[in-house]
C-alpha cells in the first residue's frame, strides 16, 4: 500500500534525504513516500511569499524508481501548499533527465517563458486528473 507521510522530525528528514541522495535542508518541510512499509522517496518543499516551491524530489538510491509513488508524493506536496492558501508553486530542483522531466510534467508543472517550472494551483485539486501531460500509467518508471 502506498502512503505519503509528513516527516515529523528533522533527524528523520535528514536520514531519509541521505537515503534518497538529496541534500537535507533543515528549513524545508518534507513528505516521504512509503510502499508496503518500505521507503521509496522524499520531497522537500517550502512556502514563500512568492508561492510554494518543491526543492527536492528523490528516490531511495538502492531502489528502482516508482513513478506512481513519486507522482503521488509530488501531488501531496502541492495539495498541502494549496490547502495553506498558496495557489502557485514552482519546481526548483535540478531535473536529471527526460524521465524525471516527464514526472515533473505529470505532477502538473509546465515550463514557463523564463525557463522555470511552475503550476497554478487555483482550482487544481477540484479536477486533479485533468492536470498532467502524461499519466502514471503511461510512464511506469522515471
Amino acid at each position: 500500500m502506498l502512503e505519503v507521510k509528513p516527516i515529523q522530525s528533522k533527524a528523520e528528514q535528514e536520514d531519509i534525504c541521505i537515503r534518497c541522495g538529496v541534500e537535507f535542508d533543515v528549513d524545508l518541510l518534507a513528505y516521504a513516500a512509503v510502499v508496503d512499509d518500505e521507503l521509496h522517496g522524499v520531497c522537500q518543499f517550502v512556502l514563500t511569499p512568492e508561492g510554494g516551491s518543491l526543492r527536492s524530489l528523490g528516490t531511495v538510491s538502492s531502489r528502482e524508481p516508482d513513478f506512481t509513488a513519486m507522482f503521488v508524493l509530488g501531488r501531496a506536496a502541492l495539495n498541502f501548499i494549496d490547502l495553506c492558501g498558496v495557489h502557485y508553486a514552482t519546481f526548483d530542483a535540478p531535473i536529471a533527465d527526460e524521465a524525471e522531466e516527464r514526472l515533473i510534467r505529470a505532477i502538473g508543472f509546465s515550463q514557463e517563458e523564463d525557463g522555470r517550472w511552475g503550476v497554478d494551483l487555483t482550482h487544481f485539486f477540484e479536477h486533479p486528473c485533468q492536470h498532467h501531460a502524461t499519466g502514471p500509467a503511461d510512464q511506469p518508471n522515471f
